[in-house]
């Protein structure tokens, strides 16, 4: 289970420690012209080692890209990415080689396969999103062309909550805050927890402009059922919410209906999807990060033959696996959205009719 979509499907391979990580993305039509400096630079984004609020394991996170591209132009056939480790200290992680972390996915890995790569979790590190987000940058430039943009940032850490959204601003962040009166109580707060060995949570937030109304495949590929899937899937996101979220369970429905009129509706607490189709409005989405498991407070724990230890943890890690998430999140929308475009081409006959004029 290493595969993600439908029509546009990627996998991806490799762990922490390995030689590299990678993708295969499927269904990319072609002609699409492949912007390599632009992919550089959304791995950038969430690459480690930029500032004091991430890991300082530093990485080029440099793609090279070995098939499906000829002339700067997609193939049609699969895109190959890889992405070669550089700069890995496996020997950080000697001490816990018959330990369990606690927090991480040490104990259900093993006890699934019977084995774990204790290297940096192996496959279960977040490093695998890396991957994710080379597959998501060619998603982008697909849904480019289309005039829909996907952008995200963070809009609660340590539940100190922003009260407005610049995605603008955010870009320039160092920790991707959309609320700029916000952002030094933010970073103060990853800061105090990193000096005092520990680490916080964080929301991310993405907002999704210009998808069109329609997409989503009911019942059982709903467009909100996906996202939803597809932010499930990172690493340490522990909830995700479309639109008013849970708020919607403590209002009335005279409250929480968005009302329409000829220019469209009146307000947005569905958050751009109704019975799991784009009703055309902006998407939004929330992406609830549990604080960073990697901590180096001596903790309890057993090792693989059941019996109870104390140890430390060594490392590098982020004091705030939110921040880069959020990239990482922006780049599953975008991939979300480029294959529900995909699968919506045969939803009627007047779109198969443009398709094949």
């Amino acid at each position: 289970m290493n595969s993600f979509g439908e029509k546009l499907r990627f996998s991806t391979f490799g762990e922490s420690h390995g030689t590299a990580i990678g993708c295969l993305l499927d269904g990319v039509p072609a002609g699409l012209k492949i912007d390599e400096e632009y992919i550089q630079s959304e791995l950038d984004r969430r690459k480690p080692g930029k500032s004091e609020f991430e890991t300082a394991r530093k990485e080029a996170d440099k793609v090279e890209i070995l098939s499906g591209v000829f002339e700067g132009l997609s193939t049609g056939t699969p895109i190959a990415m890889i992405i070669y480790n550089t700069n890995q200290k496996s020997k950080d992680y000697t001490n816990i080689k018959d330990v369990f972390r606690p927090g991480h996915a040490d104990f259900t890995y093993f006890h699934k396969y019977g084995l774990r790569d204790y290297r940096g979790g192996g496959r279960s590190s977040a490093r695998e999103t890396a991957a994710r987000v080379a597959a998501g940058a060619i998603a982008k430039l697909m849904i480019a062309d289309l005039n829909i943009s996907v952008m995200s940032g963070i809009s609660e850490i340590a539940g100190i909550k922003g009260e407005s959204f610049d995605y603008s601003e955010a870009k320039d962040s160092l920790i991707y805050a959309l609320d700029k009166t916000k952002e030094q109580a933010q970073k103060d707060a990853i800061l105090e927890a990193k000096n005092n060995h520990d680490s916080v949570g964080g929301v991310a937030r993405v907002l999704i402009k210009g998808a069109p109304a329609g997409l989503g495949q009911p019942m059982y590929y709903k467009l909100d059922g996906v996202l939803a899937s597809a932010m499930m899937g990172l690493n340490a996101v522990k909830a995700v919410e479309i639109g008013d979220g849970v708020l919607s369970s403590r209002t009335l429905g005279s409250q929480n209906n968005d009302e329409i009129r000829s220019g469209g509706f009146e307000s947005n607490h569905a958050g751009g999807i109704l019975g799991g189709i784009s009703n055309g409005d902006e998407i939004v989405v929330n992406i609830y990060f549990k604080p960073t498991p990697s901590i180096f407070i001596e903790q309890h724990t057993v090792t693989t033959s059941n019996e109870e230890v104390d140890f430390s943890l060594k490392g590098r890690h982020d004091p705030c696996v939110a921040i880069r998430g959020s990239v990482v999140c922006e780049s599953m929308a975008a991939l979300v959205i480029a294959d529900m475009l995909l699968l919506n081409m045969g939803s009627n006959m007047t779109g198969l009719t443009k398709y094949y004029k």
